[in-house]
């Protein structure tokens, strides 16, 4: 039962039926807050109970000041918990080897069990192996199923072991628009000692994207795999009352720019202001003028501007979407009204408190792709075409240091040492930028031979990938029927897309299909190439699958620089492809157009697209469609029907998921040979009660890095190379190449995914200059190695490791693997400039101390290279139940000189220091419930 301090607790009545509610209005200072922390407030009003959560707790939001840097803690219970297989498989193995470990440690083993509802879509197993013909999608299912075999009976086993959670099978749709069109409530109901009690639907997700529900209302975040496993289990998420940065929309979007446009211009305008672990809340006049679809793609872009939450209030148009996408009219009355009387309703002419304010008038977006490396990076389309050539010699093997030379014989030639200003900093720019161009148009042009016998060229800056995919726009109405419409006009121009180009089509749910179906633009869209090949995030989680070998080889024996396009949220580098070193964002009908391109060395503006049957030139803007077509078409293609239909049984799945034997039992059957399921070893040998924290000594560095290190450095993702350590392990279990499937498939086997961690293509260390790629110097041996190779040495002789890193370490996804995997290597803390949020909890939660340097020191600022030895004292503190401000870090140099300075400790409430104490959370988690028992 709920303390209920406030008298908060109420009745609130909708139609012939009742609800328990906690009204805000019974807390004075209340309604002032802006809508996310109103749901913050009424969640601790709910779960108050005196010890957990307090009095003090509600009125430090009452009286929140806005602009005050965070510093109370609360506990904050999250209605639900929502999951994509790849992270949500290690999930489901730690819960089946926590039921061991509860039974070793005499407990019941059905205490571990979900005591929130869980809801888990397989979405990201599917790989584009098969493209441009119509049986794609066939045939990458049949691969998938083929693959992941192991996995799915898994979790076909997880989902009749375990209470309250559920799985969306394969070729259903991506989680994140599965959770806007059917898994969202807007207002949960739920029966609490015999009463049926309604809240507010929030959620955390083990994907950062998770924040795509904020454009529904509802408060939800990414977090790590094993924080999710926390709250599955009742373990509430311990955060600082935020700051929340008011952003103002007014204004409509222009004719010719898209949601994309406002997303990427939004991205752009929130990295550049800073809002790291703040929230971020739209409002104002123009909210009413953002589709639900535009706010959903607005909220899945949370991660790349660094917010925790990118929310919209409730207002008609949630409800209306609401309605459209299936949900009762009871429901659907239970959010409105539910919002009105809690004064969560959103109110255009009042601006509630924010921290910080920003404001954008839509009507000044225009067009826009990002890239090549970063989703903030935005590029008006205008300017691409220059933007390419600017960047293509860092891409292009050794010019960028042949570039350097012939710039500074450019700047000598223009400017005489005599006089080497006279023309003035912005003739020093012209000439470099000049210069610049010169050499990102140096063309290197490549003869190839299609598998059709078709003759063809390929260059620096050929879009060898062209994708619609992701959860970013394939939920979004306007953007795919305006792909789908630019097809048509594309076609019926006589135009095509460029023979190297890999074109592909992954929509976020049939319901995509269904209403392209209903426009009848498959037939167009399909004569382009872009077939359907699956439902799932695929080319954004790096499922793009192999280019065609002709296309390969190309870009490999000339290390060419090509270039993906894609309609999705993520392109960091080595993510994509592996082939691939460019990556860029676009709106989907951009994509095609890319496709119609060809290649990233192109102007829209000025350069047709190709000729049309009577040979006149066919520009852009010939074939883009009108605001009122697409919104046309819109009205006549989609329905409440669709969803109703696509939804009525998303749980059962086709016949290739009902035929799957499930194991049986309340505890799992581990397989011995098993290469994609096995226990991992974090319980092994686990005391009922903690050992005590020591400080760390004699710690050598396993990998020096620089700024904007991202979990997809960090974690294993994309494909397994042969001659990788992971690879390696699998042929040495017997697994053919063809069948290594990709780091994600494979996240249920800790020995694959330790393997995997720190070994992206594109990492640099530091301590192995000039080489990319999880390679370090073993100072055991003075060797270089593989990362895996020598954390197995250094552990083997009893070395710990630490890390050292730059700004913003650890941004990207929510990967839990990137802390597992960290924590496997026998890291025992990461020391950097700065953290990006879910990272440094994951961290935490798996044991490793997360530490900074001083305010304005980095490593290179203190003068270490990494060769030192490092002890870190002060750590033991923790023991006695505080935590320390900052730790004593002594760095010994080879020659015997040592540099000194205090480390801050990130471990940022008293939960976190707990967590730690217990060598990670879910340790924490397994001794609380047993001594609860």
């Amino acid at each position: 039962m709920s303390t209920d301090s406030f008298k908060s607790r109420g009745t609130l009545q909708v139609g012939d039926k009742g609800y328990e509610i906690f009204r805000l209005s019974a807390v004075e200072g209340l309604e002032r807050l802006p809508y996310s922390l109103k749901i913050l407030a009424e969640n601790l009003l709910r779960t108050e109970d005196g010890k957990n959560v307090t009095a003090d707790h509600v009125n430090a939001l009452a009286t929140w000041v806005p602009d005050s840097e965070p510093s109370t803690e609360i506990q904050f219970t999250p209605a639900r918990v929502v999951m994509q297989d790849f992270t949500g498989v290690p999930c489901v193995v730690d819960l089946a080897t926590m039921r061991e470990a509860v039974t070793d440690l005499g407990g019941d083993p059905a205490r571990i069990n979900p005591l929130a509802p869980a809801e888990l879509v397989i979405d990201h197993s599917v790989v584009i192996d098969v493209f441009g013909r119509e049986d794609a999608f066939e045939r990458n299912v049949e691969l998938e199923y083929g693959r992941n075999k192991e996995r799915y009976q898994f979790l076909r086993w997880g989902q009749t072991a375990f209470d309250d959670f559920k799985v969306v099978p394969p070729g259903t749709g991506i989680v994140h628009q599965v959770n806007i069109e059917y898994l969202a409530r807007g207002v949960m109901t739920r029966e609490v000692d015999g009463v049926l009690r309604a809240y507010p639907d929030t959620c955390v997700g083990t994907d950062s994207h998770t924040t795509m529900v904020n454009g529904l209302g509802v408060l939800g975040w990414g977090v790590g795999g094993i924080e999710a496993e926390a709250a599955m289990l009742g373990q509430p998420v311990s955060m600082l009352i935020p700051r929340v940065v008011g952003f103002k929309l007014s204004g409509a979007i222009p004719a010719g720019a898209t949601a994309t446009d406002v997303v990427l211009t939004i991205t752009e305008m929130l990295r550049k202001h800073g809002v790291v672990g703040k929230f971020v809340e739209f409002y104002g006049e123009g909210v009413a003028q953002v589709p639900l679809a535009n706010r959903a793609t607005i909220g899945n872009m949370s991660p790349e501007f660094g917010s925790t939450a990118a929310i919209f209030p409730i207002d008609d148009v949630t409800i209306d979407y609401l309605r459209l996408t299936g949900r009762s009219d009871e429901q659907v009355a239970l959010v409105e009204a539910y919002a009105k009387e809690q004064g969560l309703w959103h109110d255009p002419s009042r601006e509630p408190e924010f921290s910080e304010y920003l404001e954008l008038d839509l009507s000044t977006v225009v067009p826009s792709i990002a890239g090549p490396k970063r989703p903030q990076d935005r590029i008006a389309l205008s300017d691409a075409k220059e933007a390419f050539a600017d960047v293509l010699p860092h891409y292009v093997g050794e010019e960028p240091a042949l570039g350097e030379n012939k710039l500074d014989e450019a700047v000598e030639d223009t400017f005489p040492a005599s006089d080497p200003i006279a023309a003035g900093t912005d003739g020093l720019e012209e000439v470099v930028h000049e210069h610049r161009l010169g050499l990102g148009r140096a063309s290197k042009k490549v003869p190839v031979t299609m598998e059709d016998g078709r003759q063809t060229e390929l260059d620096h800056g050929a879009v060898v990938i062209s994708s619609i995919t992701s959860c970013t726009n394939t939920s979004n109405p306007s953007v795919m029927l305006a792909a789908g419409l630019l097809a048509k006009n594309a076609v019926e121009k006589g135009l095509q897309v460029k023979p190297w180009v890999k074109t592909s089509m992954a929509p976020g749910s049939k319901v995509v299909t269904g209403y392209y179906d209903k426009a009848g633009l498959w037939p167009y869209l399909q004569e382009l190439g872009y077939h359907l090949v699956g439902y799932g995030c695929t080319t954004c989680i790096g499922n793009s699958g192999p280019l065609p070998e002709e296309i390969s080889a190309a870009v490999n024996e000339n290390d060419l620089a090509v270039a993906s396009v894609l309609s999705g949220n993520r392109n960091f580098e080595g993510r994509i492809q592996p082939d691939v070193k460019m990556n860029y964002l676009a709106s989907p009908p951009l994509v095609i157009a890319y496709g119609l391109a060809g290649t990233m060395d192109f102007d829209f503006t000025n350069e047709p697209l190709g000729k049309d049957k009577e040979g006149n030139d066919v520009f852009l803007k010939d074939i883009w469609p009108s605001a009122a077509e697409v919104e046309a078409t819109i009205a006549s293609s989609i329905d409440r029907e669709m969803f109703q239909e696509d939804y009525a049984d998303v749980f059962a799945g086709d016949d290739r998921w009902r035929s799957l034997e499930t194991p049986e039992g309340k505890t799992f059957d581990w397989q011995g040979d098993s290469t994609y399921v096995r226990k991992p070893p974090y319980f092994e040998g686990m005391p009922a009660q903690p050992a005590a924290v020591q400080d760390i000594t004699g710690a050598r560095v396993l990998a020096k890095l620089g700024d904007s290190v991202t979990t997809d450095h960090i974690s294993p993702a994309g494909s397994i190379k042969p001659d990788s350590p992971a690879g390696t392990y699998l042929a040495e279990h017997g697994v053919a190449r063809r069948d290594f499937n990709s780091y994600g498939s494979r996240r249920g086997n800790h020995e694959v995914m330790i393997r995997g961690t720190f070994a992206n293509i594109r990492l640099r260390n530091q301590l192995v200059p000039g080489v990319e790629g999880g390679f370090t110097k073993n100072f055991l041996t003075g060797e270089q190695e593989t990362i895996f190779d020598a954390s197995m040495a250094y552990q083997e002789a009893g070395v710990p490791l630490v890390i050292l890193g730059g700004k913003e370490y650890g941004s990207g996804s929510s990967r839990d693997w990137a802390a597992k995997g960290t924590s496997l290597l026998g890291v025992k803390a990461v020391i950097t400039e700065s953290f990006e949020r879910i990272h440094r909890s994951n961290l935490i939660g798996m044991g490793v101390l997360p530490l900074q340097f001083p305010a304005g020191e980095s490593a290179e600022s203190l003068g270490l290279d990494g060769t030192e030895t490092f002890d870190i004292s002060g750590v033991a503190a923790l023991n006695a139940g505080t935590t320390p401000k900052t730790v004593k870090v002594t760095a010994r140099k080879e020659d015997g000189s040592s540099v000194e300075f205090d480390a801050v400790v990130r471990i940022d409430t008293p939960g976190e220091a707990d967590y730690f104490r217990h060598g990670g959370i879910l340790q924490y988690v397994l001794r609380q419930l047993v001594a609860a028992a």
